[in-house]
């Protein structure tokens, strides 16, 4: 068996159904992806996924790399197809689109310590490595042409400096900011960008696109320099790990895999090499590292390959091909 026919008969069907719309290419009208489709949203950890997801600004972000925070349970439903229209999202989506600052950007409900010059409070704000991934949710779900959805995607391209998106915060926030060089670009908020920006079509080649791109193959030539905004690209870098929620390669190489102009970047291409070393004997992948709040998924297993992490990987090595098969990129 290869591995896409272990995709296709593994017991995820949000496996199933996004291998074959995404490597398959079959229709969304088809019956065999309807099938697969309504199975995932019947689906009990999926129905949990939503649950978590949907009381939007119930609790408090603390931590940016908190797996289990509400944001984290929204990007994965938007990584399996999830539409603004499937049943009981509407709620959990409009108090997102409710939540806009005058800036333009989504906000969250951070608490930011006083240790760490904030006020201690719950309070709806926004922060470079938190607007964008509620972006990514709205613009996945099929939610572009809102309009306050568009004045998001504006503004975050306002945000890109000429060395990528650095730490930046809301206006009420002051100061505040991570533990960085305030010149150096923050790699999270850059991949975060990116994958929002993957879905506006007039923005795939664009400066801001092509700015954030640069900023994350540099960190990646440069690995074995300082460390950014304290991320390093190390062995913890390279294990693999899903959901996307903080900085290692798979996200990166994810993100970076969606921009046709990056295929034929020999440093893309060695990151791509470092995933595809670890792969078994027969093209499966199993997680280097996992989250805990996540445990009970296939991609939070270290011991058993995961029929989801197999489909990302082909999915990389899909688009890699189809770039290289245009004559325009």
């Amino acid at each position: 068996m290869n591995s896409r026919q272990w995709l296709l008969s593994c017991d995820e069907p949000w496996t199933r159904y996004r291998t074959l719309v995404d490597l398959l290419d079959r229709s969304e009208d088809g019956a065999e992806v309807q099938a697969a489709r309504a199975e995932m949203l019947a689906h009990p950890q999926v129905q949990a996924l939503i649950d978590k997801a949907v009381p939007w600004g119930s609790r408090p972000f603390k931590r940016h790399s908190d797996a289990d925070y509400p944001i984290y349970a929204w990007s994965t439903l938007a990584d399996f197809g999830l539409r603004a229209e499937d049943p009981g999202l509407a709620p959990g989506l409009e108090a997102i689109l409710a939540h806009q600052s005058p800036e333009g950007a989504f906000q969250t409900v951070v608490n930011i310590p006083r240790s760490f010059g904030g006020s201690g409070e719950d309070a709806w704000t926004w922060m470079a490595c938190d607007a964008p991934t509620l972006l990514y949710v709205l613009l996945a779900m099929g939610l572009g042409a809102e309009p306050r959805v568009r004045r998001a995607v504006e503004h975050l391209v306002s945000l890109v400096d000429d060395n990528g998106w650095r730490c930046v915060v809301a206006p009420e926030l002051g100061k505040f900011r991570g533990p960085g060089r305030k010149a150096d670009p923050c790699p999270i908020a850059n991949v975060y960008a990116l994958k929002a920006l993957s879905l506006v079509p007039e923005q795939m080649d664009g400066p801001a696109a092509r700015t954030g791109a640069e900023m994350l193959l540099w960190h990646w030539e440069n690995r074995g320099g300082r460390k950014i905004y304290q991320f390093g690209i190390g062995t913890t870098f390279r294990r693999l790990k899903y959901p996307f929620v903080w900085y290692d390669i798979l996200h990166v190489v994810e993100v970076l895999s969606r921009f046709p102009f990056v295929h034929g970047d020999p440093r893309f291409r060695e990151m791509v090499e470092t995933l595809t070393a670890q792969a078994d004997d027969e093209e499966r992948y199993t997680a280097g590292s996992m989250y805990r709040a996540w445990k009970g998924w296939s991609f939070a297993d270290k011991k058993t390959p995961s029929p989801w992490l197999t489909f990302l990987m082909r999915r990389i090595l899909k688009r890699g091909e189809a770039a290289q098969s245009d004559p325009g990129h």
